[in-house]
């Protein structure tokens, strides 16, 4: 699914030799590289705080403990997205509201949104899932009607472009109150092991979580809030930044690659392809997910294993019947969208070093399964 070996193979001798002056110089925890990749990531995506942390989840969930967010507060969310983005609202005792999504490009519907306000709504978190710009103008909106929190899951979309109804172009994760982000190996900007990042624009918060990602010191052994031990360590950081000023070039490579997926299912009536908007880079393709009609989702994953060609279904079981987040409130009839998408979705492998000949052997591989 994803060629971590070949993307390598183009920058090692700069990888090779940040990670040996992190291990010569010893600063492996909060070092050097750490504080520098933080600026260039506050300068790439134009925020005023980038805090590092220690992966996604704990972004997520650092972000609302930054909030103040309090038991019982109601979060909503999409019901089609990875666990992470429930999970850790339910590990705050805040109460998880999921709603469904839109059938277009898979993000919260807004609507939806809407209808699950209620007095105890505290926090809006839309996922920009598999690197397509969530409808922040629409969110946002949202949110200022109802005095509510937006935090931006951007675990998926880091470096989209999100094109504001004004015409001016905002990288998602900056444009919420809080934005957060991972750095696991196969994301777009992805380390050799776990990392995250949390990014506000909002100072007086940004210091708040600062003190949170470290045990709640801001002065060594004084305590002023509850934290964590959330940080980025010096090697992950090293390879993020010999990563960083390639990252528009991947997310442009991955657009290529699906607009290449898209021309191969152009005349194939069963296959629903994602949108690539014209002139627009709203979507980095962390995942290029398809949906296939009249077609057995799970036997066409059999048969591209069957021929070598890795594939995955994200997400095979709606949020809402997960055994740990059910919840009466839910109505089925409330999720027809995630509900339909989790029987026919099927993502193929997206990366920078796709080519055509392999392209070409995926698609007419699938293809020929589906008018077999």
């Amino acid at each position: 699914m994803v060629d971590l070996k070949g993307q390598y193979q183009k920058i090692k001798d700069r990888v090779n030799t940040s990670i040996m002056e992190v291990i010569e110089n010893t600063a492996f925890v909060n070092g050097p590289e750490v504080h520098s990749f933080q600026k260039e990531l506050e300068e790439y995506l134009g925020v005023r705080n980038v805090i590092p942390c220690a992966n996604g989840t704990d972004a997520l969930q650092i972000a609302m403990m930054g909030l103040g967010l309090e038991q019982g507060d109601e979060v909503i969310t999409a019901d089609f997205t990875f666990a992470a983005t429930v999970e850790v609202i339910a590990l705050l005792k805040l109460t998880p509201v999921l709603v469904d999504v839109d059938p277009v490009n898979f993000n919260i519907d807004i609507e939806a949104i809407k209808k699950a306000i209620t007095p105890k709504t505290k926090a809006i978190v839309p996922v920009h899932l598999f690197g397509m710009a969530a409808n922040m103008d629409a969110i946002m909106d949202i949110a200022k009607e109802h005095n509510l929190y937006v935090i931006e899951d951007n675990a998926q979309g880091i470096g989209s472009n999100y094109t504001a109804r004004n015409g001016e172009k905002i990288k998602t994760g900056g444009i919420g109150h809080i934005g957060t982000t991972s750095f696991f190996p196969s994301k777009n900007l992805g380390c050799y092991g776990d990392g995250g990042a949390i990014f506000t624009n909002d100072d007086a918060l940004a210091h708040t979580i600062r003190g949170i990602v470290n045990h709640g010191m801001y002065k060594r052994y004084h305590h002023d809030v509850v934290g964590v031990n959330s940080r980025l360590d010096s090697i992950q950081a090293a390879v993020l930044r010999a990563k960083l000023p390639h990252l528009d070039q991947y997310n442009k490579a991955r657009r290529e690659a699906a607009r290449k997926y898209n021309n191969a299912f152009l005349n194939e009536e069963n296959i629903i392809t994602p949108v690539i908007c014209d002139n627009c880079d709203c979507h980095v393709f962390h995942q290029y997910t398809l949906r296939v009609k009249n077609t057995d989702r799970d036997a066409l994953v059999a048969h591209l294993n069957e021929h070598q060609i890795p594939c995955g279904v994200y997400y095979p079981i709606p949020l809402h019947t997960q055994k740990a987040y059910q919840d009466k409130r839910y109505n089925e009839g409330d999720f027809p969208v995630t509900n339909a998408i989790v029987k026919d979705c099927i993502s193929l492998p997206m990366h920078t070093e796709l080519d055509d000949e392999q392209i070409a052997f995926i698609t007419s591989t699938l293809i020929a399964f589906i008018n077999k």
